[in-house]
């Protein structure tokens, strides 16, 4: 249990760095940012949602890399001797960065629809606690988590 509340905080405090100077932003989970260890501890996935945790954040990774790339390469071929030109670099350093935001959020989603219901409570009390908005997302019912009626 020490262990999970540990996991937590540095999850909140992921939560909490996440925030910007605008009104309430959105509760970024982190994947890709926060450890998948951390994440799987605090959320106590099952096998399933820690195997798509692992494929989503390498998915991330990848995708980011690729963006990455592709602004290293723009740099070095754009100009920067004037001002346009310094601007124009910013407009595509502008869109980069909103398409890994847009990208982050996908991700962070995909995850969050993979979570119980417990789970997602507890992802969307963290986000308040931090008064963050909580991305709406509708969990999956498990078979296992299904109360058994008695006959």
């Amino acid at each position: 249990m020490t262990s999970i509340l540990k996991h937590g905080c540095a999850l909140f405090m992921v939560l909490l760095a996440s925030s910007g100077v605008r009104g309430q932003a959105d509760c970024v989970l982190g994947v890709g940012i926060t450890p998948d260890s951390t994440l799987a501890q605090v959320f106590q996935l099952n096998a399933v949602q820690t195997k798509e945790l692992l494929n989503y954040s390498a998915e991330l990774r990848y995708r980011k890399d690729v963006l990455n790339i592709g602004l290293e390469n723009y740099v070095k071929r754009q100009p920067q001797g004037s001002l346009e030109e310094l601007q124009q670099l910013a407009g595509h350093y502008k869109k980069v960065m909103d398409s890994m935001t847009s990208l982050q959020r996908m991700i962070d989603k995909r995850l969050l629809k993979l979570f119980n219901e417990e789970q997602y409570q507890r992802y969307r009390l963290m986000c308040l606690e931090v008064q963050r908005s909580p991305y709406v997302v509708t969990p999956t019912v498990y078979p296992d988590s299904l109360a058994v009626k008695k006959r």
